[in-house]
Protein backbone atom coordinates (compact mmCIF):
# COMPACT_ATOMS: atom_id res chain seq x y z
CA UNK A 1 0.00 0.00 0.00
CA UNK A 2 1.28 3.36 -1.01
CA UNK A 3 1.58 6.37 1.83
CA UNK A 4 -1.10 8.07 -0.55
CA UNK A 5 -3.96 5.21 -0.08
CA UNK A 6 -4.11 5.08 3.64
CA UNK A 7 -6.77 6.66 4.80
CA UNK A 8 -9.69 6.18 7.42
CA UNK A 9 -13.20 8.00 6.90
CA UNK A 10 -14.51 9.04 10.04
CA UNK A 11 -17.92 7.81 11.43
CA UNK A 12 -18.48 8.64 15.55
CA UNK A 13 -20.00 11.50 16.27
CA UNK A 14 -20.96 14.74 14.83
CA UNK A 15 -21.09 18.46 15.65
CA UNK A 16 -23.87 20.82 15.77
CA UNK A 17 -24.16 24.22 16.88
CA UNK A 18 -27.41 23.23 19.10
CA UNK A 19 -25.57 20.87 20.89
CA UNK A 20 -22.09 22.97 21.73
CA UNK A 21 -22.04 25.36 25.24
CA UNK A 22 -21.82 28.85 24.56
CA UNK A 23 -18.40 28.79 26.28
CA UNK A 24 -15.10 27.67 24.77
CA UNK A 25 -14.06 26.30 28.10
CA UNK A 26 -17.44 25.20 28.83
CA UNK A 27 -17.41 22.92 25.58
CA UNK A 28 -13.49 22.07 25.64
CA UNK A 29 -14.44 20.47 29.56
CA UNK A 30 -17.51 18.64 27.81
CA UNK A 31 -14.79 17.07 25.18
CA UNK A 32 -12.05 16.47 28.12
CA UNK A 33 -14.10 14.58 30.16
CA UNK A 34 -15.40 12.37 27.33
CA UNK A 35 -11.65 11.87 26.11
CA UNK A 36 -10.33 10.68 29.95
CA UNK A 37 -13.23 8.73 29.92
CA UNK A 38 -12.34 6.75 27.06
CA UNK A 39 -9.45 5.61 28.47
CA UNK A 40 -7.11 7.56 26.06
CA UNK A 41 -3.45 6.72 26.35
CA UNK A 42 -1.59 10.08 27.53
CA UNK A 43 -4.76 12.04 27.05
CA UNK A 44 -3.35 15.35 27.90
CA UNK A 45 -0.75 14.97 25.42
CA UNK A 46 -0.42 18.06 23.22
CA UNK A 47 1.48 19.60 20.28
CA UNK A 48 3.24 23.29 21.44
CA UNK A 49 3.32 25.41 18.44
CA UNK A 50 5.84 28.23 18.31
CA UNK A 51 7.90 30.60 15.99
CA UNK A 52 11.13 32.42 16.28
CA UNK A 53 11.22 36.04 16.03
CA UNK A 54 11.87 35.74 12.24
CA UNK A 55 8.95 33.79 11.54
CA UNK A 56 10.35 29.67 11.82
CA UNK A 57 7.48 27.44 12.96
CA UNK A 58 8.11 24.72 15.49
CA UNK A 59 6.26 22.46 17.10
CA UNK A 60 6.94 19.79 20.02
CA UNK A 61 4.21 17.27 22.01
CA UNK A 62 4.38 19.08 26.28
CA UNK A 63 2.01 17.92 28.40
CA UNK A 64 -1.34 20.10 30.07
CA UNK A 65 -0.72 20.06 33.65
CA UNK A 66 -3.86 22.46 33.98
CA UNK A 67 -6.87 24.68 32.73
CA UNK A 68 -9.32 26.90 34.09
CA UNK A 69 -11.39 29.67 32.52
CA UNK A 70 -7.62 32.19 32.36
CA UNK A 71 -6.23 29.20 29.86
CA UNK A 72 -4.28 26.17 29.45
CA UNK A 73 -0.97 25.78 31.65
CA UNK A 74 2.11 23.84 30.94
CA UNK A 75 5.96 23.44 32.25
CA UNK A 76 9.15 23.47 30.72
CA UNK A 77 13.02 24.76 30.73
CA UNK A 78 12.65 28.87 30.43
CA UNK A 79 16.11 28.36 28.25
CA UNK A 80 14.47 25.81 26.16
CA UNK A 81 14.37 26.63 22.17
CA UNK A 82 10.77 27.34 23.05
CA UNK A 83 10.96 29.20 26.18
CA UNK A 84 13.38 31.21 23.94
CA UNK A 85 10.29 31.92 21.50
CA UNK A 86 7.86 32.30 23.99
CA UNK A 87 10.33 35.26 25.56
CA UNK A 88 10.09 37.17 21.92
CA UNK A 89 7.26 35.90 20.13
CA UNK A 90 4.20 34.89 23.26
CA UNK A 91 2.09 33.84 20.11
CA UNK A 92 1.43 29.64 20.38
CA UNK A 93 -0.94 27.27 19.32
CA UNK A 94 -1.67 23.77 21.15
CA UNK A 95 -3.50 20.87 19.14
CA UNK A 96 -4.88 17.83 21.11
CA UNK A 97 -5.49 14.74 18.73
CA UNK A 98 -7.88 12.50 20.17
CA UNK A 99 -7.96 10.13 17.46
CA UNK A 100 -9.93 7.53 19.61
CA UNK A 101 -12.42 10.17 19.26
CA UNK A 102 -11.97 11.09 15.69
CA UNK A 103 -11.37 14.72 17.27
CA UNK A 104 -9.55 17.58 17.46
CA UNK A 105 -8.99 21.06 19.48
CA UNK A 106 -7.25 23.75 18.58
CA UNK A 107 -6.12 26.40 21.07
CA UNK A 108 -4.39 29.96 20.05
CA UNK A 109 -3.59 32.28 22.07
CA UNK A 110 -0.72 34.59 24.29
CA UNK A 111 1.26 33.02 26.69
CA UNK A 112 2.68 34.31 29.87
CA UNK A 113 4.85 33.03 32.63
CA UNK A 114 3.19 31.47 36.14
CA UNK A 115 3.62 33.34 39.07
CA UNK A 116 6.84 31.72 40.88
CA UNK A 117 4.58 30.43 43.68
CA UNK A 118 2.64 27.93 41.14
CA UNK A 119 6.27 26.78 39.73
CA UNK A 120 7.47 26.31 43.17
CA UNK A 121 3.95 23.94 44.14
CA UNK A 122 4.00 21.93 41.28
CA UNK A 123 8.11 21.09 40.90
CA UNK A 124 7.60 19.82 43.96
CA UNK A 125 4.64 17.66 43.06
CA UNK A 126 7.29 16.02 40.99
CA UNK A 127 8.73 12.89 41.22
CA UNK A 128 12.54 13.15 42.86
CA UNK A 129 13.90 11.98 39.36
CA UNK A 130 11.98 14.42 37.67
CA UNK A 131 13.52 17.03 39.86
CA UNK A 132 16.82 15.97 38.98
CA UNK A 133 16.34 15.65 35.43
CA UNK A 134 15.24 19.75 35.90
CA UNK A 135 18.86 20.61 36.83
CA UNK A 136 20.31 17.63 34.41
CA UNK A 137 19.53 18.73 31.10
CA UNK A 138 20.64 21.67 29.45
CA UNK A 139 17.68 21.62 27.11
CA UNK A 140 18.19 22.11 23.55
CA UNK A 141 21.73 22.40 23.27
CA UNK A 142 23.89 21.01 21.93
CA UNK A 143 25.71 18.25 24.14
CA UNK A 144 28.32 15.62 23.30
CA UNK A 145 26.80 12.39 24.19
CA UNK A 146 24.33 11.27 26.74
CA UNK A 147 27.30 10.34 29.59
CA UNK A 148 26.62 14.84 29.92
CA UNK A 149 23.22 14.13 31.22
CA UNK A 150 23.96 11.18 33.14
CA UNK A 151 26.88 12.47 35.02
CA UNK A 152 24.99 15.44 35.59
CA UNK A 153 22.12 13.38 37.02
CA UNK A 154 24.94 11.90 39.43
CA UNK A 155 26.23 15.02 40.69
CA UNK A 156 22.71 16.97 41.18
CA UNK A 157 21.74 13.99 43.11
CA UNK A 158 24.73 13.93 45.05
CA UNK A 159 24.40 17.45 45.28
CA UNK A 160 21.52 18.02 46.73
CA UNK A 161 20.01 14.71 48.18
CA UNK A 162 16.48 15.02 49.41
CA UNK A 163 16.08 18.56 49.25
CA UNK A 164 15.98 19.52 45.71
CA UNK A 165 15.28 23.04 44.96
CA UNK A 166 13.84 23.98 41.56
CA UNK A 167 16.14 26.00 39.21
CA UNK A 168 15.18 29.36 38.55
CA UNK A 169 15.22 28.37 34.38
CA UNK A 170 12.35 26.24 35.03
CA UNK A 171 8.57 26.89 35.19
CA UNK A 172 4.95 26.91 34.38
CA UNK A 173 3.33 28.93 31.23
CA UNK A 174 -0.24 29.89 30.70
CA UNK A 175 -1.57 29.89 27.37
CA UNK A 176 -4.43 32.28 27.07
CA UNK A 177 -6.84 31.77 24.54
CA UNK A 178 -7.96 34.03 21.81
CA UNK A 179 -9.77 31.12 19.62
CA UNK A 180 -10.55 27.79 20.23
CA UNK A 181 -11.65 25.00 17.67
CA UNK A 182 -13.28 22.12 17.98
CA UNK A 183 -13.11 19.52 15.24
CA UNK A 184 -14.92 16.58 14.78
CA UNK A 185 -13.82 14.06 11.70
CA UNK A 186 -17.01 13.32 9.70
CA UNK A 187 -17.68 11.35 6.88
CA UNK A 188 -16.45 11.93 2.95
CA UNK A 189 -14.01 14.76 4.55
CA UNK A 190 -17.08 16.45 4.99
CA UNK A 191 -15.48 16.95 8.84
CA UNK A 192 -17.59 19.95 11.04
CA UNK A 193 -15.87 22.34 12.45
CA UNK A 194 -16.80 24.81 15.28
CA UNK A 195 -14.52 27.86 16.12
CA UNK A 196 -15.00 29.91 19.21
CA UNK A 197 -13.35 33.94 18.61
CA UNK A 198 -13.17 35.61 22.25
CA UNK A 199 -14.39 39.01 22.05
CA UNK A 200 -13.90 42.47 23.90
CA UNK A 201 -16.70 41.62 26.37
CA UNK A 202 -15.05 38.45 27.21
CA UNK A 203 -17.82 36.45 25.47
CA UNK A 204 -17.41 33.54 22.62
CA UNK A 205 -18.76 33.91 19.12
CA UNK A 206 -19.08 30.60 17.37
CA UNK A 207 -18.63 30.19 13.67
CA UNK A 208 -18.66 27.07 11.54
CA UNK A 209 -15.66 26.62 9.52
CA UNK A 210 -15.26 24.36 6.03
CA UNK A 211 -13.50 21.48 6.51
Amino acid sequence: MSIADIRKDYKLQSLHESDVAADAFDQFTRWWGEAVASNIDEVNAMTLATASPTGIPLARIVLLKGYDSNGFVFFTNYNSRKGQHLAQNNQACLLFFWKELERQVIISGKVEKLPEIASEEYFYSRPAGSRIGAWSSPQSSVIESRDVLEKNAIEYAEKFGEKIPRPAHWGGYLLKPSSIEFWQGRSNRLHDRLLYSLQTDETWTISRLAP
